[in-house]
């Protein structure tokens, strides 16, 4: 059997002091995530969070900086995943739009406010991003080839 972690993109937002997180329904309850989701065939890292950040979200995102390469396995589901993170800018959003299946809601929470539910987080790496982000981790996108 050949192991193969799942690659998962998530954006770390921050707007006025609060960061973009969106709620959803899984199998623990009603978790907070980044926006974030697995990247698709023939997809680059860079596509796949500004569909994933559309989708779960309504906004309109532009990464400009990668924030963090993550691995974590989740004992729950047996599952590792590899996390790439990135920061950036909204450029706008769609407040009517349908956001994917189990998404309730986007938010906007402070960083006090994030850890504070961090019972709720649907991993570790909500609160790891987020504290990466505030001491300044930032990386260029040209770390990232993808060929077509």
């Amino acid at each position: 059997m050949i192991w193969k972690p799942n690659v998962t993109v998530a954006a770390v937002i921050e707007r006025d002091g609060k960061f973009l997180l969106v709620e959803e329904q899984t199998s623990q309850g009603v978790r907070f995530n980044q926006p974030a989701g697995h990247l698709e065939a023939d997809e680059s890292l860079v596509a796949a969070v500004t569909r994933e950040t559309l989708e779960e979200s309504a906004y309109h995102f532009v990464p400009q900086h990668l924030l963090g390469i993550y691995r974590w396995h989740s004992d729950i589901s047996n599952t590792t995943y590899l996390r790439f993170a990135f920061t950036g800018t909204i450029t706008g959003h769609e407040p009517e739009r349908r956001l994917d299946s189990g998404i309730l809601q986007a938010v906007w929470l402070t960083p006090d406010e994030i850890r504070a539910t961090q019972a709720r987080h649907r991993s570790p790496l909500i609160l790891r991003c987020v504290e990466d982000y505030l001491a300044g981790k930032r990386y260029p996108l040209d770390l990232l080839v993808h060929y077509d």
